[in-house]
């Protein structure tokens, strides 16, 4: 039987995503049984990085000053907007290593059984650099589950004006998983692959 303390230990790290009960478990027994200036150091860089690290003001990507370096980087393609559904999604769509485009993070998906309807997400944000940045194709990356096709023709319908060409990445992806479960040739293929919404 373990100790309280390394139990609730478990407990919080199986919290974590990717992290199931057993990989939680050898964690937390690797945590308590090492030095403890190791553990103090990885505690403080886990806080360090909670309070530095912000969205971007323009595109809601992580970073640690605003504009972030992508939107800062005028050597990416700034006609090109890919919209995803969360900051970590940028991850993977720039490990594809094909895309030179700009960002803009929605914050989620439509919902509404989970309550989240267009008006919670950064649609309108989007809508404003439409009128402000030159940009002249939305490529549409998300998800190919229920919610995430359901949002992108939304989005499709939502964001149509003249000059503004809509895509949506091919589906490469598997289907009812996010891009975090795509590896960065599947990413790629869908990128390029990618087409017009109407």
């Amino acid at each position: 039987m373990l100790p309280d303390s390394i139990t609730a230990l478990i407990s919080a790290l199986n919290k974590l995503p990717g992290i199931g009960p057993r990989s939680a478990e050898r964690i937390a027994l690797h945590i308590v049984q090492a030095d403890s200036a190791v553990v103090k150091q990885l505690a403080d860089m886990m806080l360090h990085a909670r309070e530095k690290i912000r969205f971007c003001a323009t595109c809601g990507a992580l970073t640690e000053k605003s504009p972030c370096s992508i939107c800062d980087d005028h050597r990416r393609d700034s006609s090109l907007v890919c919209v995803v559904e969360r900051a970590v999604d940028i991850l993977s769509v720039e490990k594809s290593g094909t895309y030179r485009g700009k960002f803009h993070v929605l914050g989620g998906k439509i919902s509404p059984l989970d309550g989240v309807e267009p008006e919670d997400l950064s649609i309108g944000a989007l809508e404003k650099r439409l009128t402000q940045e030159p940009i002249k194709e939305l490529i549409i990356a998300l998800g190919t589950d229920v919610e995430g096709d359901a949002t992108s023709h939304y989005l499709a319908k939502r964001l149509t004006r003249k000059g503004l060409k809509i895509s949506r990445i091919a589906y490469g992806l598997p289907a009812g998983s996010g891009l975090e479960f795509a590896d960065e040739l599947t990413l790629s293929r869908a990128l390029e692959g990618r087409r017009e919404m109407n």
